[in-house]
């Protein structure tokens, strides 16, 4: 292992991924990861991502679990939930310097050794077996027959193993402030914040702003566009355009019966959506979202957000009376709160700029991850290799500014007291 920061060679570098299917918002997190250490080797449990998605791989070796080989895995690998961690064990890791982990699931559970260092970025602690696992059994209609009596023991001995394998990481980073409370709540363990990259060059503000504001989502029930749908159908001045398709439709149209002011859009391309985002007055968004990244794609197109204040959207959206305030947030997930939001919004909506949300969104921009990310784990190799060396001045939270530094690690190896920066 290294032994000093002056000849300390390049660490050899393992990232540790859940699974490769599609290129959703954590393969992008992974595709940013990967660009901070070109020369990493990727470990999955399972890799069926069809080969015309794999360019952001750029050719990284990924090493797969034996779930991987397992009969009819290719299209129920998640079934073989209860034997992931097992499967993550087994990676043979002893001969990486620094291990990161991009954590959902099981990816963290990977076991490494004293003279490793291992930084988790988690996306959520695996929300179906702790905080959200009754609203998991109820949309899956598991009851207390024999399925879901299964299910309720597997998520149980689940539970178990994620607390436990939290112990083998020396650094978590969450990708908001909502979910570091989660990993608090859960592994009893503090977290810095990085929320995700977004990649905000490809959204921009349109030259002009109409009338109707808009949602652009899953139609998934607890994104909650129902709600969404009923504060319009009361509000019969005001124009709402949907974007989306799933499963929730039928309740959202439902919803939306027989009001002229709500459109219903099928997806759209980006360049539409991009125009779509620019124009509305403002993007309304009612779900409760570990980071929200459409946010922050609409904050870059300069348009305000009206959000549900949990989760992610603190994070994002500022809601002030000064001159940097991006949009509102409202506080009960009722159709009665959508409409006090958007009445409010309309009387202030003056105060919001396109300029103020287009440069809250540059927080979050890709090359900011990269750098924030690279400065984080540079800040916790250099207290592990060269511990005589003295702490850093302080260690730079990568979250919003005037939050306090807590993480546990940190404070250990860096020799600091609780501080705001």
């Amino acid at each position: 292992m290294m032994r000093s920061s002056r000849s300390a060679p390049t660490p050899r570098v393992a990232v540790i991924h859940e699974w490769l299917e599609k290129h959703a918002g954590s393969e992008h997190v992974l595709e940013q990861i990967l660009l901070c250490y070109p020369s990493a080797d990727v470990f999955v449990v399972a890799d069926f991502m069809e080969e015309k998605h794999r360019g952001f791989l750029k050719g990284h070796t990924v090493r797969t679990s034996f779930i991987q080989k397992l009969p009819f895995a290719r299209k129920h690998f998640r079934k073989f939930l209860g034997l992931m961690p097992l499967a993550v064990e087994q990676f043979d890791l002893t001969d990486y310097d620094l291990v990161i982990s991009s954590h959902h699931a099981v990816a963290k559970g990977v076991i490494t050794g004293p003279d490793q260092l291992h930084v988790s970025y988690v996306h959520s602690p695996m929300r179906y077996a702790w905080d959200l696992q009754a609203r998991y059994l109820e949309e899956r209609r598991l009851g207390w027959g024999g399925l879901g009596l299964y299910t309720r023991w597997l998520l149980h001995r689940m539970r178990n193993w994620d607390a436990r394998s939290a112990a083998g990481v020396d650094l978590f980073v969450a990708n908001s402030r909502y979910i570091a409370r989660r990993v608090q709540k859960a592994w009893r363990r503090e977290a810095l914040v990085l929320n995700p990259p977004v990649a905000v060059e490809r959204f921009r503000p349109a030259a002009e702003r109409q009338d109707f504001y808009l949602v652009v989502s899953r139609f998934v029930p607890y994104k909650r566009i129902d709600l969404i749908a009923e504060a319009f159908a009361r509000m019969p001045e005001r124009r709402l355009v949907i974007v989306g398709e799933g499963e929730g439709e039928d309740a959202i149209r439902a919803a939306a019966a027989g009001c002229a002011n709500i459109e219903i859009r099928a997806p759209v391309r980006l360049d539409e959506l991009v125009g779509l985002m620019g124009r509305a007055r403002a993007f309304v968004f009612a779900a409760a979202e570990d980071f929200g990244i459409v946010m922050a794609e609409a904050q870059a197109c300069g348009t305000p957000v009206i959000a549900y204040g949990v989760g992610g959207a603190c994070d994002i959206v500022i809601d002030d009376d000064g001159t940097d305030a991006t949009g509102l947030l409202f506080f009960e997930q009722t159709a009665d709160a959508i409409v006090a939001a958007v009445r409010r919004f309309e009387q202030k909506r003056h105060l919001v700029s396109a300029e103020a949300c287009r440069a809250n969104a540059l927080r979050f921009s890709e090359e900011e991850f990269r750098r924030r990310f690279v400065e984080i784990v540079d800040e916790a190799l250099a207290a592990r290799v060269s511990p005589r060396a003295g702490p850093p001045e302080r260690i730079r939270r990568a979250g919003s500014e005037g939050d306090v530094v807590t993480d546990t690690w940190a404070r250990r190896h860096h020799g600091l007291k609780d501080e705001v920066l």
